[in-house]
C-alpha cells in the first residue's frame, strides 16, 4: 500500500540481507566441498544426517533469538530455558501425574512454562524498565538454580521409549552420492515445522512488520499506531516458546533431564543469529539467515573434529566471523 506508514515497512537494508544470505551460502557451499575434499568421511550420509541433527537445536533456538534482536533486544537465558525444560519434560515423564505424565501432556506443560518465562521477560523490559541484557541474564542464573534446587543436581533418566525413540526417527530420503540411501531425521523436519510459520509471522503478517518498525524506530513506530508494548511481548514469548521446544527435542535425544544442559547454547544461538545477517542494532533479520548461521557453525565443529583441529580453534573461528559481519553491520548503518 502506497499509503502505508514508513514505520510499518521492511527496512531498506532488506536486500543487503538478502545478498548476504547469498554469500552466506556460498560460503557454506564452498566449506562442504573443501571438507569433502580433505576428508572422505565428511560427504557420507551418515555425517550429513548427524550434522543436520547437531544443527536442529541452535537453528530453532537462533529463530527465536531473531525475534527478540531485530526488535532490539538480547535474550541471554534460551540455553537455561533449553536444560530447565528438559528437566520439566524428565520430571513429567517419570512420575505418575495422570495426564501431565502422558507424552501430550508433559510436552504441552513444558511449552506452556515457556510461555510464562517469555511473559516474565517481556514484563520486566516492557513494565519495570529493565534492559533486556540484565532481565535475561538473571533469568539464566534463576533458573539454573531452581533446577539444581529442584533435583538436587542429580540426573533424571526418561524410560519412555516412545519418547525417547522419536529423535532417531527418519521420515522420508533420497539417494545419496555414495549409493547409500539418505534419511532425512525427524529433527530437521522440526526445523522446517518451525521455519514455515515465522516466515509467515515475520514477513507476510503485520505483526512482523511491526517487530522491524519497533527494532527501527520505537517511538516512531509508537506514534504510528504500533501497540509496542504488546508487539515486544510477542516477541520474547515467542523466543521462550521456541527456547522450551528445544528443551523437549533435546530430551528426547538424549534421553535425560537435567537443568544444566544449554550451557553455551545462549551464545550459539546469537552468534547464529549474527552470523546469519541479523543486526545486533535492531531492525533487520530473517529465517532462513539464523538457520544458515548454524549450519555453518556446526559445519566449523563438525570439520573441525573430522581433521583433528584443535576444538579452541573452533572458538577463534566463530568469533572471528561475528566480528566481521558486526563489523560490516556497522559499516552499513553509517552509510545508511
Amino acid at each position: 500500500m502506497s499509503d502505508q506508514p514508513k514505520a510499518f515497512a521492511r527496512p531498506s537494508g532488506a536486500h543487503l540481507s538478502m545478498l548476504l544470505g547469498l554469500t552466506l551460502l556460498g560460503l557454506l557451499a564452498i566449506m562442504w566441498i573443501v571438507l569433502s575434499i580433505e576428508t572422505r568421511s565428511f560427504w557420507t550420509a551418515n555425517n550429513i544426517a548427524n550434522l543436520l541433527r547437531q544443527t536442529a537445536f541452535i537453528a530453532i533456538l537462533a529463530v527465536g533469538q531473531t525475534f527478540v534482536i531485530i526488535t532490539g533486544g538480547i535474550d541471554l537465558s534460551v540455553g537455561a530455558v533449553e536444560g530447565f525444560i528438559s528437566m520439566i519434560v524428565a520430571l513429567l515423564l517419570t512420575h505418575d501425574l495422570g495426564i501431565a505424565s502422558t507424552i501430550p501432556g508433559a510436552v504441552a506443560i513444558s511449552l506452556l512454562i515457556g510461555v510464562c518465562i517469555g511473559l516474565f521477560h517481556a514484563f520486566g523490559v516492557v513494565q519495570m524498565g529493565l534492559p533486556p541484557f540484565i532481565m535475561t541474564l538473571s533469568t539464566m542464573y534463576a533458573l539454573r538454580g531452581i533446577g539444581l534446587l529442584i533435583t538436587n543436581g542429580a540426573t533424571i533418566s526418561i524410560t519412555n521409549d516412545s519418547f525417547t525413540h522419536f529423535s532417531r526417527e527418519s521420515f522420508l530420503g533420497f539417494p545419496w552420492t555414495d549409493g547409500t540411501w539418505f534419511h532425512i531425521p525427524a529433527l530437521v523436519w522440526m526445523v522446517v515445522l518451525v521455519a514455515i510459520p515465522a516466515q509467515i509471522f515475520l514477513n507476510h503478517s503485520r505483526w512482523g512488520r511491526y517487530l522491524f518498525a519497533i527494532g527501527s524506530n520505537k517511538e516512531a513506530a509508537r506514534l504510528s499506531g504500533v501497540n509496542v508494548k504488546a508487539i515486544t511481548y510477542i516477541a520474547y514469548v515467542l523466543c521462550s516458546l521456541l527456547a522450551a521446544f528445544v528443551g523437549v527435542l533435546l530430551a528426547t535425544r538424549i534421553g535425560i533431564g537435567n537443568p544444566t544442559q544449554g550451557q553455551g547454547d545462549e551464545l550459539q544461538s546469537i552468534a547464529s543469529s549474527v552470523i546469519g545477517g541479523a543486526s545486533l542494532f535492531g531492525a533487520v533479520g530473517s529465517v532462513q539467515g539464523p538457520i544458515v548461521g548454524a549450519l555453518i557453525l556446526q559445519t566449523i565443529s563438525n570439520g573441525a573434529n573430522l581433521l583433528n583441529v584443535n576444538s579452541f580453534w573452533q572458538t577463534i573461528i566463530t568469533g572471528a566471523l561475528i566480528i566481521i559481519v558486526v563489523y560490516f553491520d556497522t559499516l552499513r548503518r553509517r552509510k545508511g
